[in-house]
């Protein structure tokens, strides 16, 4: 099995998450014989997090390749990044690097093709909806991509931020993405929405979501795993 590796602190609450499904996900896959071996790079989030703030994305870009450089020289093989805002820098981090990392973006296109989605809602950090790298490899694949009115982009960011971030978990603000859900399911005709945040699925999942939920960090999780293991 390949060694993981996994750039973290982005933000600490998704990072336990796959730390943990990746060891419970392959013990299982191995049944009982096999967990895998991870290196994470865990950086400031909060310093992080103002570079993307002031468009400082050069200094971003160089800053976790920095950290890419580090899980390679750890022998990582299987290298990922733990945020989807953090693949506003992918290309750059790449080209720095010469490390193909596994792409969220790329996984959630892949799943929603494989679900035949024509039209997804986009949930996220104000970045990721506002900005491309979450869609580009959606619209090359004819999937057409939705996201919430001005209003609710700002209320999503705000308790992804200030809440999820933190890892508190309300049941108002899941009202609140639940009618924000609603209202483009209504208006644009989703039939997913994309968890493009890998905080989201502390706060929604089919169960509780009023379509379909394409969950960044289970697929992402899943892909890294098949990676790993082949």
């Amino acid at each position: 099995m390949k060694k993981i590796g996994l750039v973290g602190g982005t933000g600490p609450e998704s990072t336990l998450m796959y730390y943990k499904e990746l060891n419970t996900r392959i013990d299982k896959i191995t049944h009982g014989v096999q967990m895998p071996e991870i290196t994470i790079e865990s950086v400031d989030f909060r310093k992080v997090w103002n570079m993307v703030s002031n468009d400082k994305y050069d200094r971003l870009g160089e800053h976790l390749s920095e950290k890419v450089n580090n899980l390679r020289k750890s022998g990582a093989e299987i290298i990922s990044l733990t945020a989807v805002t953090m693949h506003a820098v992918l290309n750059q981090i790449i080209k720095n690097t010469q490390v193909s990392l596994v792409s969220i973006p790329m996984a959630v296109c892949r799943e929603a093709v494989t679900r035949g989605c024509k039209k997804v809602g986009l949930l996220g950090t104000i970045f990721t909806m506002e900005k491309d790298y979450m869609k580009t490899d959606l619209w090359d694949a004819g999937i057409e991509v939705f996201v919430p009115d001005k209003t609710d982009r700002d209320l999503a960011a705000k308790r992804i931020l200030e809440e999820l971030e933190l890892g508190i978990v309300k049941e108002t603000t899941l009202k609140e993405f639940q009618k924000i859900i609603r209202k483009m399911e209504e208006e644009n005709g989703i039939e997913a929405v994309i968890l493009g945040c890998t905080e989201l699925p502390l706060l929604l999942n089919d169960d509780n979501c009023p379509v379909p939920c394409l969950d960044s960090v289970d697929i992402h999780i899943n892909e890294i795993v098949r990676l790993a293991m082949d």
